[in-house]
């Protein structure tokens, strides 16, 4: 017989020195709670005091049923019949999978005589092969589960000798009673736990032959608390425990269990800790492997992480002993277990208490989380702002005294010009805009977009600008407000976006923002790029920055990129009586102001991009004019050139945008655009087409004084008219070009707090030649969160 003592020892001995990776159980995140900065404590032995098993058992609070029933070897003969799990020698089938030459088919509970009272789980001496579990006395390599006769205590994998290549659940006739689970001599088949003796042990041959589903009721799993963690329980393919029995099965609640040491991907049967983790997972199923299917047993391991495995081991035992499975365990193991369980005490009371802690934090946050779908971020940004020309800016108005919002262009009735005014300098302002984005996602890859704007911004640049020009030039994009009015909350995009495959999204919403999808560049971006309304993006793009409407976006490859859409008109800061045409029920998301538009972006490398646009855009006419807000690609406004009302006009943009890394450092970026804006008088006047184009070259210092700086320098020409001047009675000026150089530092001071300092200087204002230098002054502070 096997020595019981030895067996427990290396039981013991191989847990203390694997560096299992186990399972908590209901304490499964040991390794993201522990404390690193508790110093280890030395694993010093402390003494066991004298006491019955019992008492021991009751002082380590773990319930462990009564030991009285564990006896050592239970061997004998017996004339009654055996409890459910023994089984008979007959000539006739095996049950469930064995193949036996028999006179009739046994039912699957059959009871044999024999001389003596067995235990539960006692086994008896069979001629033929036995079911499942069972081991034979063949003249080849038995299974893995087979166990042999010899002359000695068996080890708990020997094989048998047989005469025929038996299929994994063949069992052998014996001559005497098994090792750990006693067998006895019985006349009928034994049942699915029952294990033979055999004559030698053999080795593990490579298992190839199929076998069948088992009945359900056989595989009835003990104490599982997640029976859905346990792979088909009727098609168990290897059980590796010497009974074999169901109650064996008991899996931890975590995914990462594992019923074989075969699934721990980096463990191999060459490994000097093998046969250890063998029994820890196959025979006690308190091992675990990481979830990649790794054991890691090299790493080394904390007291607190030793306590853990031992509580899973102690779970384990308890359950397969609450299961009537007391076989398995024996009075050895118990005191074992009683004197690891005393030394680890501290520890083990310590990690409990914090999963306790733990467990009330999650519920804590859970309880008072925003959302379960959602995330807020934001951006909140405070702007001093100043401009200075030094005397009057002529601007095209009938009174350069009003508002620039409330100016109104005319034309002189003698010269049929337009009227021109001159204006002062403002004054310095102070002023906030906020962003607040609501991300929603139902599924992981889509999202809903819902964007909050409240600011009160008006650069002091939009003092110099003719009607039509507002928020055009020298103006930081950031100095602004949100909605019509200062301070006024508004919704600035509603959109959803999900993916149709994987390289094609589709975007669909009552308010999408043209500019997050379209002519983007890397060194432009309004938050850490240049920085004014002229360098954000092209200034002949577009009529409908805010719409309603679709987009496809399309990934093609890694290089290639494609950009689809349309968009009626639905802009926040438009009053809604007289714009936002797409909601309005006489114009519709058709017959409004409305843009189609495609981009393609190509990527030679990872440091370049290209792209190229084009926009179609039908544009609604506002009081007989065409041109800004909602006229684009005009900056200004025109007429029929003499006063008369338009009808709504047509428009073709064409753009270019690249940016280039030359190095991580330095990098490149710019611009060109051209467009043809076509008028339809509603008077006797021809038709006519506004010809424009606007360009823009920069450069880019990264990481300037600072990892993740960026300072921008650029030079542009934000409205040129090479075409049909005549037709704007604001924008056009005496023909001069206006142009510009502005220069923007972002200083990242914290993850969350920025600073950006901006200069912008502007020639030939309005596109008058004779106007004077103005020069803009911006500074930002910037938090996001």
């Amino acid at each position: 017989m096997v020595n019981n003592a030895t067996s427990v020892k290396a039981f013991w001995l191989s847990f203390l020195i694997s560096g299992a990776a186990v399972p908590l159980g209901p304490i499964s995140a040991t390794a993201q709670i522990q404390d690193t900065s508790t110093p280890e404590v030395a694993l010093e032995a402390s003494a066991v005091p004298t006491a019955t098993p019992d008492a021991a058992l009751a002082a380590g609070k773990i319930e462990i049923p009564q030991l009285a029933a564990i006896t050592a070897e239970t061997n004998s003969t017996v004339d009654r019949a055996l409890p459910d799990t023994d089984a008979a020698w007959v000539n006739r089938a095996l049950p469930d999978t064995d193949a036996a030459t028999v006179d009739r088919a046994l039912p699957q509970t059959d009871i044999a005589t024999v001389d003596r009272a067995l235990p539960q789980t006692d086994i008896a001496t069979v001629d033929r092969a036995l079911p499942d579990t069972d081991a034979a006395t063949v003249d080849r390599a038995l299974p893995q589960t087979d166990i042999a006769t010899v002359d000695r205590a068996l080890p708990q994998t020997d094989a048998a000798t047989v005469d025929r290549a038996l299929p994994q659940t063949d069992a052998a006739t014996v001559d005497r009673a098994l090792p750990q689970t006693d067998a006895a001599t019985v006349d009928r088949a034994l049942p699915q736990t029952d294990i033979a003796t055999v004559d030698r042990a053999t080795t593990t041959p490579e298992i190839t032959e199929a076998i069948r589903e088992l009945p359900p009721q056989k595989l009835e799993i003990a104490n599982s608390p997640q029976s859905q963690q346990v792979a088909e329980a009727s098609k168990v393919a290897d059980i590796s425990s010497e009974t074999g029995t169901a109650d064996d099965l008991s899996i931890q609640e975590d995914a990462a269990q594992v019923t074989s040491v075969s699934q721990l991907s980096d463990v191999r049967p060459t490994d000097w800790a093998f046969q250890a983790l063998q029994s820890l997972v196959e025979r006690y199923g308190c091992i675990a492997g990481y979830p990649d299917g790794t054991f890691r047993g090299n790493r080394a391991m904390t007291r607190y992480e030793f306590a853990a495995g031992l509580n899973a081991c102690l779970d384990q035992i308890t359950k397969q002993l609450g299961g009537s499975t007391g076989n398995l365990v024996k009075r050895e193991d118990l005191l074992a277990l009683q004197r690891l369980q005393e030394e680890f005490a501290a520890e083990l009371a310590t990690l409990r208490g914090r999963v306790d802690a733990l467990e009330a934090r999650t519920a804590e946050l859970e309880a008072n989380q925003f959302s379960t779908t959602t995330k807020l971020n934001g951006f909140a940004w405070f702007n001093l702002s100043g401009a200075f020309a030094g005397k009057g800016v002529r601007v095209e108005a009938i009174d350069g005294n009003a508002a620039p919002l409330d100016r109104v262009p005319g034309r002189d009735p003698v010269t049929n010009r337009p009227i021109v005014q001159t204006v002062d300098d403002p004054e310095i302002t102070f002023s906030h805009l906020i962003w607040l984005t609501l991300t929603t996602s139902f599924t992981g890859k889509d999202q809903l977009v819902t964007q909050l704007a409240v600011g009160n911004g008006n650069s002091p640049a939009n003092q110099y600008t003719s009607p039509g020009l507002f928020n055009t030039f020298g103006t930081p994009f950031l100095d602004q407000t949100a909605g019509v009015n200062p301070n006024e909350v508004i919704l600035r995009e509603l959109y959803y976006q999900f993916p149709v495959s994987n390289g094609l999204q589709v975007v669909i919403g009552p308010r999408i923002n043209f500019y997050r999808y379209f002519d983007n560049n890397n060194f432009s971006f309004f938050v850490d790029g240049a920085s004014s309304f002229n360098s954000n993006n092209s200034t002949l793009l577009t009529a409908t920055k805010r719409g309603a409407g679709a987009l496809a976006l399309w990934d093609i490859s890694r290089r290639l990129k494609l950009r689809l859409g349309y968009l009626g008109e639905s802009m926040e800061f438009l009053p809604t009586p007289v714009f936002n045409s797409a909601s309005n029920p006489s114009q519709g998301l058709f017959g409004g102001t409305n843009t189609s538009t495609a981009e393609l972006t190509f990527s030679p490398s990872d440091r370049a991009n290209l792209r190229f646009l084009y926009s179609r855009s039908n544009i609604q006419q506002i009081g007989g004019l065409i041109g800004a807000p909602n006229g684009r690609p005009l900056n200004g406004l025109a007429d029929d050139g003499f006063g008369g009302r338009l009808g709504n006009a047509t428009a073709n943009t064409y753009s270019f945008n690249f940016d280039w890394s030359l190095s991580r450092r330095f990098g490149l970026f710019g611009r060109y655009g051209y467009a043809e804006t076509n008028i339809f008088p509603k008077t006797d006047r021809p038709d006519g087409t506004i010809k424009t184009q606007s360009y823009m070259l920069g450069f880019a210092l990264p990481d300037l004084f600072k990892k993740g700086a960026v300072f921008t320098a650029s030079f542009l020409v934000p409205f040129d008219v090479t075409g049909g001047r005549r037709f704007l009675v604001s924008g056009g000026g005496n023909g001069g070009n206006q142009y510009e150089i502005e220069a923007t530092y972002y200083l990242p001071v914290t993850e969350n707090f920025s600073l950006v300092p901006a200069f912008y200087a502007i020639w030939n204002a309005n596109n008058f030649d004779n106007n004077p230098t103005i020069f803009v002054g911006n500074l930002r502070t910037q938090f996001s969160f």
